[in-house]
């Protein structure tokens, strides 16, 4: 739910202040025999009853869902979201997730991040079963929309995050300029959103993201409304500002493509309520670059993916 405010003749400080506190392999595919079940209020949960890994040993997962079932309540509806939904992700694993419009990925980030309590199951952030209000803060969160503040620079919209955290403003936009520095964007710092291309928008939003330095991302389909030249050269981009092992991700993405070239694992998600019904793991040698999508190995991963995508969709 978003919080609408107006905006009059209050000064910039005041404007940002109100934002602020707004702002806060080919081996075969294993398919998995989610069992049907009902869930209940505001958004979330859902787990098959086996956990998808990928070979943790006793190092914790970074995240893990148990048994995870939840319901979107509005007025009188209720809309079973997530069906006792089981999943882990290693750290420093990239994990991404495909299945159809509506199943639910994005009320299963927003668990995750502490947004949704769930009906049923549990939440773990590095072995530690959390609520919802102590997960507030353990990932870092990026979602469609870059969310850019028009008033702001490049440099102070980058700082935003440090600033909500508490950060002094001067130290909160000395190390986003530096930030932006490493990732070769320092020459846009004083430019306004206005003033970017969607690509370089969404770059701003993912400095703001990765300065938070929160070792969980959750990207919830940040290139989804990006043209397919401005999306593969994000991929590139992503690729060489976070190297594979940095921080442990979990990508929302309806693009199979994508996720085969960014993605350590893909596991897709039946219609909602969802489960997870299919598990593939990738193997491709990084950095992983557009030309690999010709490659048989590729297609065939992308074919199995697309067959289990079909098997969920609705008759």
């Amino acid at each position: 739910m978003a919080l609408v405010t107006r905006l009059g003749d209050e000064t910039r400080a005041d404007r940002d202040d109100v934002a602020l506190r707004c702002d806060a392999t080919d081996r075969p595919l294993r398919s998995l025999n989610p069992q049907p079940s009902t869930l209940n209020i505001r958004l979330l949960a859902g787990l098959p009853a086996r956990l998808h890994t990928s070979g943790m040993s006793d190092v914790p997962p970074a995240i893990e869902l148990r048994e995870v079932s939840a319901t979107y309540v509005e007025r009188a509806n209720r809309l079973p979201v997530l069906d006792r939904l089981s999943l882990a992700v290693a750290p420093g694993e990239f994990v991404a997730i495909v299945g159809p419009s509506g199943s639910g990925k994005s009320t299963l980030l927003d668990v995750i991040a502490g947004l949704i309590e769930p009906d049923a199951g549990t939440v773990a952030v590095n072995g530690a079963v959390l609520p919802a209000a102590d997960r507030l803060g353990k990932s870092a969160y990026l979602r469609q929309r870059d969310l850019l503040m028009p008033w702001r620079n490049v440099q102070a919209n980058a700082a935003v995050a440090l600033e909500a955290h508490g950060v002094p403003r001067r130290e909160a936009r000395s190390r986003a300029l530096d930030r932006l520095r490493e990732f070769e964007l320092d020459a846009f710092a004083h430019a306004y959103p206005a003033q970017l291309s969607g690509g370089m928008r969404q770059r701003v939003a993912f400095v703001r993201t990765m300065l938070t330095d929160a070792p969980i991302l959750l990207l919830d389909e940040p290139f989804a409304a990006l043209d397919a030249l401005t999306r593969s050269d994000l991929h590139r981009w992503l690729q060489d500002v976070l190297p594979g092992g940095q921080r442990t991700v979990l990508l929302v993405t309806h693009d199979v493509e994508e996720a085969l070239l960014l993605a350590d694992r893909v596991l897709v998600v039946s219609p909602r309520p969802a489960q997870v019904i299919a598990e593939e793991r990738i193997t491709f040698t990084r950095p992983r670059r557009r030309s690999l999508t010709l490659a048989p190995e590729f297609l065939a991963a992308k074919a199995r993916l697309l067959i289990h995508l079909g098997t969920a969709a609705p008759a």
